[in-house]
């Protein structure tokens, strides 16, 4: 049996991080600071619901920049996959590689999830935000594609 994830709750320190990222280079939990952040932790780029949270995000990622907001999307795949990803979407924001699945399971966004009546270990569709100061003031687990834009309006603000 695999250990209970971890649950990260308002009020909570960020976990560390450091992945590469699409168009190359890296980002860490130091380089947010001094600004909110959102992360949002997807199974797969390229696929047709991620494809609809990342262009949901697109297309309001004016609003989060107007908020002050940096939007980095954190997936299990590969950087030239995320590469493609950024360029057949036009995704503004960043994207960032964990193929080890070090930092999703830090944020318990890595997990048993049950995907079509199969227990199978992946990534768990989860949002976060993060204030100047690397703490958590949204957390949510197991988003609802469809709802994503409009719970990020209601519970920061926007």
């Amino acid at each position: 049996m695999s250990p209970a994830p971890v649950k990260l709750a308002v009020g909570d320190a960020a976990p560390a991080l450091d992945l590469p990222i699409a168009g190359g280079g890296r980002i860490t939990l130091e380089d947010l600071r001094g600004a909110p952040a959102l992360l949002w932790f997807y199974p797969a780029a390229n696929t047709s619901l991620c494809t609809k949270q990342a262009c949901d995000l697109r297309d309001n990622h004016r609003m989060f920049l107007d908020a002050g907001y940096r939007v980095i999307g954190i997936s299990p795949d590969p950087v030239p996959e995320l590469d493609r990803f950024v360029a057949e979407q036009d995704l503004p924001f960043t994207l960032a590689s964990d193929e080890s699945h070090e930092v999703m399971t830090a944020y318990g966004a890595w997990g048993e999830k049950n995907m079509y009546g199969k227990i199978v270990q992946g990534t768990i569709r989860s949002t976060f935000a993060i204030d100047e100061a690397g703490v958590l003031t949204f957390v949510k687990y197991r988003v609802g594609t469809p709802k994503h834009i409009a719970l990020l309006q209601e519970k920061l603000g926007l």
